[in-house]
């Protein structure tokens, strides 16, 4: 027979989530079609789409709340079962607390739900609200609170069970960059602890920071997904960031055939390749007509790669 620790292991060994070829519509609406990934343990996914795409389906089924109407959802290697949700934490889109009631114990009283003693549930809120920074606020009711506040409290409320699967579902709504950091920072440590955590949201930045892997999702169907940096170098190196010696110069690229598209900032222009363009050639034509300060080419980023693959897929 296996010790408990020897378990913890093996599930952590495996992949905490998989979807297979999972389908789910309402009525004639198609929410889900025919979508599989999986998850490795110990790492940050990111489950992108655009409003409606299916993201929000797609976690509801991850957590038993409704059903696939075809295919298999499987959770630490084996087939969903309602008992796999104490090794989960999910933090909805939507919060869900009391606003009437004091957030300490609002805390304990979820601390209780998931197993936890009202004692230890206690200590655990206490040691994540200094964390937080949020500690001297645990006496007032959760309406008090401003939003971001209320955001933390969530966050607290999804972690304090110490679960192996985490759902952060637009953790950074309402919060400022001061706290988005120290949110971050969290995360961070969480998956270097060896958490797997699915994190969706429409702030492509963070995504880059944050995430391991991906799946952009669009009328249900996933149109993008792999490692990070592999999904950028599928695009290659198809951007130029340029300034120049005198603000309001670079106007004359816009006609270039090399030139696919062209933004201009203050300070510097970023264009975008046409198919097969040299950027060599670009950095001559450039140099040629104008003094130039800095040319560097770079990735697009996860932004432009989500609003093309999307726009590709709506057309």
């Amino acid at each position: 027979m296996l010790l408990s620790s020897q378990l913890a292991t093996l599930g952590k060994s495996m992949h905490p989530v998989e979807l297979k070829n999972v389908c789910k519509s309402y009525d004639k609406f198609v929410a889900v079609d025919n979508l599989s990934f999986s998850i490795p343990a110990g790492t940050m996914f990111g489950l992108l789409g655009p409003n409606g795409a299916g993201k929000t389906s797609t976690i509801r089924m991850m957590i038993g709340i409704t059903m696939p109407d075809s295919g298999e959802v499987r959770m630490f290697g084996e087939p969903f079962r309602r008992d796999f949700l104490k090794r989960v934490g999910y933090l909805p889109e939507e919060r869900g607390l009391y606003p009437k009631m004091k957030v300490v114990e609002q805390l304990v009283f979820i601390g209780e739900l998931h197993g936890l003693s009202a004692a230890e549930a206690r200590k655990r809120a206490l040691a994540w609200g200094e964390r937080l920074e949020i500690a001297e606020s645990f006496q007032k009711k959760t309406n008090e609170l401003s939003k971001g506040m209320q955001q933390k409290i969530q966050f607290i409320a999804t972690l304090l069970h110490d679960p192996d699967f985490i759902i952060m579902d637009e953790p950074f709504s309402g919060l400022d960059p001061v706290n988005s950091k120290l949110l971050e920072d969290v995360l961070i440590d969480l998956r270097k602890q060896g958490k797997t955590i699915l994190f969706s949201t429409h702030r492509m930045e963070q995504v880059e920071k944050l995430c391991d892997s991906i799946c952009l999702v669009n009328k249900g169907k996933a149109v993008l997904a792999g490692e990070l940096r592999e999904v950028k170098a599928r695009y290659g190196k198809n951007q130029v960031e340029i300034t120049f010696e005198e603000s309001n110069e670079g106007a004359f690229l816009q006609d270039d055939t090399m030139v696919r598209s062209l933004d201009r900032y203050e300070g510097h222009v970023l264009v975008r390749l046409a198919p097969g363009a040299d950027a060599q050639k670009l950095l001559k034509t450039v140099t040629e007509r104008s003094r130039v300060n800095k040319f560097e080419l770079m990735e697009p980023s996860l932004e432009e790669i989500f609003i093309e693959v999307v726009g590709k897929t709506d057309a």
